[in-house]
């Protein structure tokens, strides 16, 4: 039954309706861990952000690894790294789609909801990391580029979501 509820929710946000759209700070808490500060580390800084069904609060979490012990059943995380790639610093994200699994329809929902919600999301790393990006000002211009991990070739994809900057 749960999982039901679970996908009612699910197919309200594809068509346009879910609380997601407007990003609360009074509901968003942010957690350093592992030696992280505010302001570092850069190279080797990692997010975790993850997102209550029962109350609709974000939680983030930076640290030198992902926050893995924080992962939930509906595996609605979003992961991200900061990268130096060819001389370019890119902030790398990561969100689970499907494996072999998961059934290529509910593959299609969460793709389309990731999709939908990814500027919401990226809000919210933006807005939970602002110190970072006020230390790093060239950081904030750096390119983002979002990986939708899926078995599935129809949902599987790397797409470009322009700059921290946009989001703040």
């Amino acid at each position: 039954m749960k999982f039901l509820f679970f996908m009612h929710k699910l197919l309200k946000s594809v068509k346009g309706r879910c609380r997601l759209s407007a990003f609360n700070p009074q509901q968003f808490s942010v957690t350093y861990r592992q030696g992280s500060t505010p302001t570092f580390p850069f190279i080797g800084r990692r997010y975790t952000l993850t997102h209550s069904e029962q109350t609709d609060d974000l939680f983030l979490w930076i640290d030198e690894k992902f926050a893995v012990d924080q992962l939930n059943e509906q595996r609605n995380e979003l992961f991200a790294e900061w990268l130096h790639k060819d001389g370019v610093d890119t902030l790398y994200v990561y969100v689970f789609i499907g494996n072999e699994q998961t059934e290529k329809s509910v593959q299609a929902i969460r793709h389309a909801i990731f999709k939908q919600e990814m500027p919401y999301l990226l809000k919210a790393l933006r807005y939970g990391d602002a110190t970072f990006f006020n230390a790093h000002p060239a950081l904030d211009r750096s390119p983002i580029y979002v990986h939708f991990h899926s078995s599935d070739k129809d949902f599987h994809s790397i797409r470009y979501f322009q700059t921290p900057s946009h989001y703040a």
